[in-house]
C-alpha cells in the first residue's frame, strides 16, 4: 500500500517551557515532509498574535507549507482581513476558515460589530480576494449545534460553494463513522477532498473528556481496551496500535490524506507514520 499524504496541526505555546516543547515538535516531525502544517487559534480567538508568530516562524525556519487558522470570533470583517494581509506579505497563504468557538463563559458564538457572522461568510471574504487557498472544518460526526442528522453535510457544502477547496474533519475513532459522512457529501455534490482528522492518544482519560465536550460517541469497546491497557501499561502501544488500524482502514477505503492532531507532541504521531510507511527524509549537514 502507498504511504499516505500527512499534514500536522500544531497549537500556540502558552509559556516558555511549551515553546521548548513545540519547537522540538516541529522540526521531529518536519523530517517526515508534511503536505503542509496548521496552526490554531485559542478558544475565543485569545491566541491571535501568538499564532501568527508561530505560523511565520514555522514558515521562515522549515519551509513548510502552513495553514493558518483564521475564526470569525472578536474581530471586524477588517481586522480579520488585515490579519490575512499579514500572511500573505509573509509569503503565508493557505488559511483554515473557521467560525471558531466562543470565548470562554460564553454559551453560544455571537458575531462581533461588523464581524462575519458564519465561517461562510469569512470563506466568501477570502475567496473574493483571490490570493489564500482555503481549507474549512468538517463534522463527521454531528456538531453540537447542529439542528438535524444533514446538516453537518449540508453546511459544509455551502463553505466549499462558497470557494473552499477543501476540508478537514474533526477526530473520530471508528473509520465507518468517516465513511458514512464522506458518502453523504459525495450524494449532496461535494466533489473537494475531506481529509480525515486523526487524534493519536496520548492520555485516554483527556482525549475521552474532550471527545464529550466535541459531541465525539465513544465506542464502549474504547473505554474497556484503555482500562485493561492501562492496569498492564500497555497504553501507548495500544493507541499506536489504534491509531495505525484507523489509518490504515481509511487509507484501504480510499483516503490518500490523513492529518494529525499532535497535541505539540512528536511521540506517538511519529511512531504511527512510521508504520504506515511513512519515512523520515535524510538531512544532510554540511561538514566545515
Amino acid at each position: 500500500m502507498t504511504p499516505p499524504r500527512i499534514s500536522f496541526e500544531f497549537f500556540p505555546p502558552k509559556d516558555v517551557q511549551s515553546t521548548f516543547r513545540l519547537s522540538d515538535t516541529v522540526r521531529d516531525l518536519s523530517l517526515l515532509a508534511p503536505s503542509f502544517v496548521s496552526v490554531t487559534y485559542g478558544a475565543g480567538g485569545t491566541t491571535r498574535e501568538l499564532t501568527h508568530d508561530v505560523v511565520t516562524t514555522i514558515h521562515r525556519t522549515y519551509g513548510l507549507p502552513v495553514a493558518a487558522h483564521l475564526t470569525c470570533v472578536n474581530a471586524s470583517k477588517s481586522e480579520t482581513m488585515d490579519i490575512v494581509d499579514r500572511y500573505v506579505d509573509a509569503g503565508v497563504t493557505d488559511i483554515v476558515a473557521l467560525r471558531g468557538d466562543p470565548p470562554k463563559g460564553q454559551g453560544h458564538f455571537t458575531a462581533s460589530k461588523d464581524g462575519f457572522a458564519n465561517s461562510v461568510e469569512l470563506v466568501e471574504a477570502l475567496a473574493k480576494r483571490g490570493d489564500v487557498n482555503i481549507r474549512v472544518g468538517a463534522y463527521p460526526d454531528p456538531h453540537p449545534e447542529a439542528g438535524h442528522a444533514d446538516a453537518d453535510v449540508e453546511w459544509l457544502k455551502r463553505k466549499i460553494d462558497a470557494g473552499a477547496t477543501s476540508a478537514i474533519t474533526q477526530f473520530f475513532f471508528e473509520s465507518d463513522t468517516y465513511f458514512r459522512f464522506r458518502d453523504k457529501c459525495v450524494a449532496a455534490g461535494i466533489e473537494a477532498p475531506i481529509i480525515p482528522g486523526i487524534l493519536p492518544i496520548d492520555k485516554w482519560s483527556g482525549v475521552r473528556k474532550f471527545a464529550i465536550g466535541c459531541g465525539t460517541p465513544i465506542p464502549t469497546w474504547l473505554d474497556e481496551a484503555y482500562e485493561r491497557a492501562e492496569r498492564d501499561g500497555r497504553a501507548e502501544l495500544l493507541s499506536v496500535s489504534l491509531a495505525t488500524e484507523l489509518c490504515t482502514e481509511l487509507m484501504e477505503g480510499g483516503a490518500e490524506d490523513l492529518h494529525f492532531y499532535t497535541l505539540n507532541k512528536p511521540g506517538l504521531t511519529r511512531d504511527i507514520a512510521h508504520a504506515l510507511g511513512v519515512s523520515p527524509r535524510v538531512v544532510l549537514q554540511n561538514v566545515a
